[in-house]
């Protein structure tokens, strides 16, 4: 399968709710995500990301076949990580084990550096997230350590892995 990563549309919120509205996607990622996440909450996501400043924020729907099947973006940090960005990404559980995150990733990151001044991305998956970690490694991300007690998920206390790609490596 091919993978493609485009700028969003409001016409996507009804595939990112169907994607999303899946405890599986939702236990890997960070707390906040309304459950379940409705076609609403899609057009609100999306309406935020399109408004957003694009040297900030570059987010993308993944799509196969031109059907979204997740989200990856980047966002710029600030102050002295001003030229550091963070990657988020997440893929409808169907789609998992075929390869099209770690593409996604490839040009996500691709992407960024050419389009902008950001010279190192960033990823922390829970590091009970082998998958995860295992794209990060596939895209060319280097493991530098694990954040011990570093986040509480679903009540429990967890570590992090830390991951970085630098400009200079791709």
């Amino acid at each position: 399968m091919i993978c493609k990563i485009r700028k969003w549309k409001l016409s996507d919120a009804k595939d990112l709710a169907a994607a999303l509205s899946n405890r599986k996607i939702q236990d890997n990622l960070r707390d906040g995500l309304p459950y379940p996440y409705t076609e609403q909450d899609g057009v609100d996501y999306i309406s935020a990301m399109l408004s957003s400043d694009e040297n900030e924020t570059f987010a993308f729907a993944i799509t196969v076949d031109d059907k979204v099947v997740g989200s990856i973006g980047v966002f710029r940090q600030g102050n002295i990580h001003r030229q550091t960005g963070e990657l988020g990404y997440y893929i409808a559980e169907e789609y998992w084990g075929k390869g099209i995150m770690t593409e996604a990733v490839i040009q996500t990151c691709e992407y960024v550096f050419e389009m902008s001044d950001i010279i190192r991305i960033y990823a922390e998956p829970f590091a009970y997230n082998e998958a995860s970690c295992r794209v990060l490694e596939k895209a060319g991300f280097q493991y530098e350590g694990t954040l011990r007690s570093n986040a509480v998920k679903n009540g429990k206390v967890i570590d992090m892995k830390m991951y970085s790609l630098l400009k200079t490596e791709m």
